[in-house]
């Protein structure tokens, strides 16, 4: 296997490393936020195209449940169920060979539309399933209301057992999740049990679907939401949804952090391309490690924000200190994948009481989405007050507005313009749709990462206005390139997390790695501040003081 018949994936930790160590006006020493952005992606192999197809002998990759709203809303107009029927249909010739798959009709409950009522288990692709699924999508009707817990829960007991790596349900629906009570259980209680069982997208259609509730439900299952103006567009959007998801690279990636001893990690989001705060699971028994699950990765960049807390009582001014580490992993891989070595997130303790970790470009671009996602909303909660909220409402677009063009996104801004009642007015324009605000709310709650400056010579150039190492790479569908570091400073990753980085020096006798440091007979070598243990070619101590070792004295 050559690595270009290898699926690549790239970390770059991109960070501002000063914290301020002074005390506090009662001469405490407090714990202090270190923000860091991973920027993670994937790439397949030069020139391969992905069909959904498994490598041979693995088994089905993909398990889908396509999930229809048949509330009676859906036939005013009636070219919504017609809409719906047919992005269905095309979803479902779209599936390979093989593919496990169940279309669901979406009422007060939920019925298996395809393999039929009453069955346990999803039928299997192929061309008289497909002909089956579609004779039986063609002739459904419309009637009573919407309680889409019940969809979700059937959905999940369908998928329990099904091995395929990718779990995946495709929700539609054109209105609210007004009949909530008819569910056995309140949709929030479904999308716990739900979480990390599948990924869900969610679509609204028509004049009178919830962004917030289709945010909701695909933040929660780390899916995408989104809506079709024009019902005539649903088809090519499903069509173009499952060519993405057949294009999966890497069905599941986990972010490994390790914190050394007196750090706490406190929060890790997905910042880009939207926003999803992400929650621990177990790394392995035992150990200070925690793991971060991801999953459903096409070709494609993702941005990750992580929080750690420490406290600089004791530590060492002016040096760069490692505060945890960052390791990729892929369970249960079916094609090669080259991973990248891991990554130090560092400290650097200074007296200056200015907060450096915050003004990174990444974090800082995230709080600027935050705040403009904000301002839609209130603008929106404005509006509805009708002319008591006007004036609120212009404010709060105007304030939107001038986000954005700080961002240069021009999605968002393109999104607000329609909003507007005439270009530089930033005032709420007559006669809107509350369906409108909609398609603003989800348009706020897509993020892009800032576009990367071209090189300049040899070396290339830093992200402007950064102070400070940038992440490598470039936006979306670009990955970073093979062991880029934060602006390609950030040494190889620490020993601590158990791999040996691909650029790492190579271990020799007596400190050959450039460390400085004997390796003993069992091929550590020893932290000479701390005494901590750990691989000859460690980077950073992975004990109590997080001292870098490479040029250490022994």
């Amino acid at each position: 296997m050559t690595v270009a018949e290898e699926t690549e994936v790239t970390l770059a930790v991109g960070q501002q490393k000063d914290l301020p160590a002074t005390p506090d006006a009662a001469g405490r020493h407090t714990d202090r936020e270190m923000h860091a952005i991973l920027e993670i992606g994937v790439r397949s192999p030069d020139g391969a195209e992905h069909t959904g197809a498994p490598p041979p002998g693995t088994g089905p990759a993909l398990a889908e449940v396509l999930i229809v709203d048949t509330s009676r809303s859906m036939l005013h107009p009636a070219a919504k169920l017609r809409a719906a029927k047919d992005a269905t249909v095309a979803a479902v010739r779209m599936l390979p060979d093989g593919t496990a798959f169940a279309v669901l009709s979406g009422r007060f409950d939920a019925t298996v539309v395809h393999p039929g009522p009453g069955h346990p288990v999803l039928a299997v692709a192929g061309p008289a399933e497909r002909e089956a699924a579609e004779r039986a999508v063609r002739i459904l009707d419309a009637d009573s209301g919407t309680a889409i817990g019940t969809w979700l829960e059937l959905a999940r007991r369908l998928l329990k057992d099904q091995p395929a790596p990718v779990k995946h349900v495709l929700l539609l629906t054109d209105g609210r999740n007004e009949h909530d009570h008819r569910s056995s259980r309140p949709l929030d209680a479904v999308l716990d049990a739900c979480a990390g069982q599948f990924v869900c997208d969610a679509w609204g259609i028509g004049d009178d679907w919830d962004a917030e509730l289709l945010l909701g439900i695909t933040r929660r299952l780390h899916g995408h939401a989104g809506a079709v103006r024009d019902v005539s567009e649903l088809p090519s959007v499903y069509e173009e949804l499952m060519a993405g998801l057949l294009g999966t690279s890497v069905p599941e990636l986990r972010i490994r952090l390790t914190p050394t001893p007196g750090t706490v990690i406190r929060q890790v989001t997905q910042v880009v391309p939207n926003e999803q705060e992400l929650q621990p699971v177990p790394a392995g028994s035992g150990g200070r490690a925690a793991e971060y699950v991801t999953r459903a990765w096409g070709d494609e960049v993702r941005h990750f924000q992580v929080v750690l807390t420490a406290d600089p009582t004791g530590r060492e001014r002016g040096e760069e200190l490692q505060l945890a580490a960052v390791e990729i992993v892929v369970p249960d891989v079916r094609r090669p994948v080259r991973l990248p070595p891991p990554r130090p997130i560092l400290v650097r303790w200074t007296d200056n009481p200015f907060d450096a970790s915050r003004q990174h470009p990444g974090v800082r671009r995230h709080e600027l989405y935050q705040q403009a996602s904000a301002a839609v909303a209130q603008a929106y909660r404005a509006w509805l007050r009708g002319a008591d909220g006007r004036d609120a409402a212009d404010r709060e677009l105007a304030r939107a507005l001038l986000l954005a063009a700080e961002l240069d996104d021009a999605q968002l801004l393109g999104a607000l313009r329609l909003i507007e009642a005439g270009p530089g007015t930033g005032r709420v324009r007559p006669g809107l749709k509350d369906v409108d605000w909609q398609h603003l709310i989800l348009s706020s709650a897509l993020t892009t990462p800032p576009e990367q400056p071209k090189a300049a010579g040899p070396g290339g150039a830093r992200a402007a206005g950064t102070g400070s190492e940038a992440p490598a790479g470039a936006g979306a569908g670009a990955p970073a390139g093979p062991g880029a570091g934060a602006g390609g400073t950030v040494p190889p990753g620490p020993g601590v997390c158990g791999r040996a980085g691909a650029d790492s020096a190579a271990a020799g006798p007596s400190g050959a790695d450039g460390s400085g440091l004997p390796v003993r007979s069992d091929g550590l070598v020893e932290c000479p501040s701390c005494k901590w243990l750990g691989p000859a070619d460690s980077v950073f101590c992975g004990g109590d003081c997080g001292r870098p070792l490479r040029g250490a004295s022994a």
